[in-house]
């Protein structure tokens, strides 16, 4: 609280509180000691007294002379202080009394001793009168201790504190007044020091205020005059810094309005660069969209009537040219979608879809689509899904695909010899999401650091060398790390040159809650035989069969899985399933069908697995009834349901369910390009639909108006009325006839744009098909709008076959060296190979049907078919084909085909012999 109060206030407390406190101190002492020297003074006073009473007394008492001592006591009153005075006699009884009563009690009787007490307003004494006062009147010195009386005298206090209280005023006047003398001279000096203390304060108030240019004057005190000059100078010093400052901030104000100026300069600048950057953008997407839409319209006729040639009676060369043609313009088209990627990427138009998928089926997938190029180059292409992955995800299942298949791509295009793996596993888990890891290993050259540097860069490759085997744009890795980084995840690459290479993908997917389909309940607990050479394709063919609900006995060599199913028949434990992993490199097609006859004697029914490439070469070999064949890598899917129908056969009248629709569909195709309009119509003609042309939208309108269509294709990009406006047109009129139904509309374009497809739907079409397109597609796309069914392209030629095998040719040379891939040398070996054993095959042919040996029969009927797969003899293999099929089915015609396969084995010798 001191710290609040002024320097003035402090000066004059500094000042009255010890004057105070001496004043207080001495005055009391000085008090209290003059009235304890006037009490003694009384004392003593009236001790004389009484002393002096005594030997006056002491006759009169002896005398009993009243009188007298009432004058001695009247007389005592005239002193001052003395308020009364008694004389007792020896039995303290008064005998003479002066003066008022006595205030106080009488003081206890010593006759050897005066006694005395005192109060507040007297002093008591009482002292005994003997014998020898009444000697010393009369001179007499004797002792005598004779008592004769007492004298009790009483002294007032009043005078004696009247003036001490006169002592104590005139202390206390004095003390003020000194006090006051006092604190007039503490208020000088502390208005000497607190005045120029207010006007140092009111000067730094000012400066503080920014007034710099106030100044302090003397002060007429040295050391307020030395902080006066020092504030004066450090005023001088802010003046001269404000001045400088001043004049910094004008300066940079200035440049700060130039360079705002500047800065707005460059915002038009900016604001009229970014429009001719949106405006640039927009016109390279027009472009990329009328490009995408002028290249793929002649794309698509080269490559659909490419695919019409090759159903012609052509030569060897001339079907090598088609191939040549088609193979350029596949990889083309190739070029020319990763380059459209790329440029969507790059504009940032590319959206994602969140669609639920299943991962096991995507990464499936994707490999059996490029199985046929790893298996043409004797690859093993492998997939290994851990258990504890999870396998119903969310997220865009296109473009994820779209990665893996660069990856696996380019593993294959770089491995020539080993293993191509796919491993999916989980790293993290939650309620929500998985943090999935996906990886492409490879067993193929490998790449360096340098390499490594410069992989995901826009148009470069890891062999940019003039000589290097592998072609592309370079940009499938680039727009691969572009859609995985889109996607939230990341992409990296582990290589060791001359080992292989690793490519990871690490994503965070949403998880789907679709439950997972369970294995066929015929399947768990079957014990079965897997045949597998190669370590890591065993394993994952294992880990599928257990999936199903399988006991699993995996094999690496097939006469020890022979011989363990043997065995497993003796324990009565018997195995009923076998999958059989081969190649030709490893078990020839002779030699399988052999064991599979042996293990069907066991009462194994088998699932073989081949390579695409393959594929042909078992299937003419092994007999349809005992075994299925699929192409490597197994699909879960199609496995199922493999085993299931080798456990369980359908009837062969069940097989294949019949078609949903029986007429053939009206559609109507428009596109104003003369050659694609060709294309679409002889695809679909030739597929069995009835088909209606229109070069125009105005066309098309009226056309649709005019009759009555199944379904309509409609190419986009039109002069005049494009498809937008005529498919507008069409709905429109189809709202206006409430008795018409809606005609399906789908889009042929050639954009590959990302809001393409929504443009198209919202604008009034149903489904749209990319340019170039195909047979399957077309009959995809119509069976799923209509209902009805076209000609699948795989079964056209079945069915252009004539059903009389009489009117097949004998023997074509062209059919041969096409079958001999173009090698005239080839076509005549075999076909010469063929004739050597035609006699042989003959009469073991007849010796079986006399001694009734069906399976001999049945044998030498399936190694006679094989041999007629390479040779172009159509009649003989399709009599061999009719028989073989008939024998296994063991039906009653059977003896009829084997007579017309013994007269086609004829017709055939005897035609070599007229050619040679």
């Amino acid at each position: 609280m001191f710290h609040d109060f002024s320097i003035k206030t402090r000066i004059v407390m500094l000042t009255l509180l010890p004057s105070s406190l001496l004043a207080l101190v001495l005055g009391s002492y000085f008090t209290w000691q003059q009235l304890t020297e006037m009490q003694s003074n009384l004392v003593e006073r009236g001790q004389l007294t009484v002393q002096q009473l005594a030997p006056l007394a002491a006759p009169a008492l002896a005398q009993n002379h009243h009188n007298r001592l009432q004058r001695i006591a009247n007389r005592v009153l005239d002193q001052a202080d003395i308020r009364a005075v008694s004389f007792l006699d020896s039995k303290l009884e008064t005998i003479v009394h002066a003066g008022p009563s006595l205030s106080g009690a009488r003081p206890p009787a010593d006759p050897t001793q005066s006694t005395m007490t005192r109060d507040n307003k007297a002093t008591h004494l009482l002292m005994p009168v003997l014998g020898y006062h009444q000697n010393l009147a009369s001179g007499d010195t004797s002792q005598d201790d004779r008592l004769l009386g007492w004298i009790a005298l009483e002294i007032s206090h009043h005078n004696a504190l009247l003036q001490g209280y006169r002592n104590l005023l005139a202390s206390l006047v004095l003390i003020i007044a000194v006090l006051v003398a006092s604190a007039l001279l503490a208020m000088r000096v502390g208005r000497s020091i607190n005045d120029p203390l207010r006007r140092i304060q009111q000067g730094v108030s000012q400066l503080r205020d920014g007034h710099l240019e106030t100044r302090l004057p003397a002060l007429r005190s040295h050391e307020l005059d030395e902080l006066a000059a020092g504030i004066n100078r450090m005023a001088e010093v802010m003046q001269h810094a404000q001045e400088e400052m001043q004049n910094s901030i004008d300066q940079a104000t200035e440049d700060v309005r130039q360079n705002l100026e500047t800065i707005e300069i460059q915002n038009i600048e900016l604001d009229m660069a970014r429009r001719e950057a949106l405006e640039a953008s927009r016109i390279k997407s027009e472009f990329l969209a009328n490009m995408s839409h002028e290249i793929r319209t002649p794309l698509n006729g080269i490559i659909g009537f490419t695919n019409l040639l090759q159903k012609c009676e052509l030569s060897p060369r001339q079907h090598d040219y088609l191939n040549t043609i088609q193979k350029s313009a596949d990889s083309l088209l190739d070029i020319i979608n990763e380059i459209l990627d790329f440029s969507k990427i790059e504009a940032g138009k590319l959206v994602l879809e969140h669609t639920p998928f299943n991962l096991r089926e995507l990464i499936q997938d994707t490999l059996t689509i490029l199985a046929p190029a790893a298996h043409a180059k004797h690859l093993e292409l492998v997939s290994l899904i851990y258990r504890d992955t999870p396998l119903a995800l969310n997220g865009d299942p296109l473009r994820l695909r779209q990665v893996l298949t660069n990856l696996i791509s380019n593993a294959i295009k770089f491995t020539n010899e080993g293993t191509i793996a796919v491993r999916a596993m989980v790293e993290e888990i939650g309620e929500e999401f998985a943090q999935l890891r996906i990886s492409v290993h490879d067993t193929g050259i490998g790449l360096s650091q340098e390499e490594l540097n410069s992989l995901f860069q826009a148009f470069s490759q890891a062999d940019n060398s003039l000589t290097r085997q592998a072609g592309g744009t370079g940009l499938g890795l680039v727009i691969s790390k572009r859609l995985i980084e889109q996607m939230g995840g990341e992409i990296g690459v582990n290589s060791v040159p001359g080992e292989g290479s690793e490519f990871w993908i690490r994503l965070s997917l949403p998880l789907d809650d679709q439950s997972e389909d369970e294995p066929p309940s015929a399947l768990h607990g079957q014990r079965v035989a897997l045949l597998e050479q190669h370590e890591l394709a065993r394993q994952s063919m294992q880990h599928q069969l257990e999936d199903c609900g399988l006991e699993v006995l995996p094999f690496a060599e097939l006469d020890s899985l022979l011989a363990g199913v043997a065995a497993a028949r003796q324990e009565n434990r018997p195995i009923g399933l076998a999958v059989l992993g081969v190649t030709s490199r490893d078990t020839g097609a002779e030699e399988l069908a052999q064991r599979v006859a042996d293990l069907d004697r066991l009462g194994c029914k088998c699932l073989v697995l081949c390579p695409t490439t393959e594929q042909l070469l078992y299937q003419e070999a092994l007999p349809e009834t005992q075994i299925h064949l699929q192409s490597k890598p197994a699909r879960r899917d199609q496995l199922e349901a493999a085993l299931g129908e080798l456990l369980a056969p359908q009837p062969a009248g069940q097989q294949t369910p019949g078609p949903l629709g029986n007429r053939a569909p009206r559609l109507l195709c428009v596109d104003d390009n003369p050659a694609n309009l060709l294309l679409v119509q002889t695809l679909l003609g030739d597929m069995g639909a009835t088909v209606s042309v229109a070069d125009s939208g105005q066309a098309a309108v009226a056309a649709a108006q005019r009759e009555h269509f199944d379904l309509i294709f409609m190419d986009v990009q039109m002069p005049g009325m494009d498809g937008r406006q005529a498919t507008r047109a069409i709905r429109q009129w189809e709202n206006a006839q409430p008795e018409r139904r809606h005609t399906p509309i789908i889009a042929l374009t050639a954009h590959a744009l990302a809001n393409e497809r929504r443009a198209l739907l919202q604008g009034g079409m149903d489904d749209y098909l990319t340019k170039p397109i195909n047979e399957r597609q077309l009959a995809q796309v119509v069976h799923k709008w209509t209902r009805l069914h076209l000609r699948s392209p795989d079964s056209q030629a079945d069915e252009a076959r004539p059903a009389a095998i009489g009117h097949l040719s004998v023997l074509d040379p062209e059919e041969g060296l096409r079958l001999a891939a173009g090698k005239p040398d080839l076509a005549a070996d075999m076909l010469s190979m063929l004739l050597a054993s035609l006699d042989a095959d003959h009469q073991a042919i007849r010796q079986a049907r006399r001694d009734g040996d069906r399976d001999a029969l049945l044998e030498r009927v399936h190694r006679l078919h094989g041999a007629t797969r390479y040779c172009g003899v159509p009649q003989l293999r399709a009599a061999c084909q009719h028989s073989e099929t008939l024998l296994k089915q063991h039906a009653s015609a059977a003896d009829a085909a084997l007579d017309e396969l013994e007269a086609a084995i004829l017709r055939l010798a005897g035609e070599a012999k007229f050619g040679a």
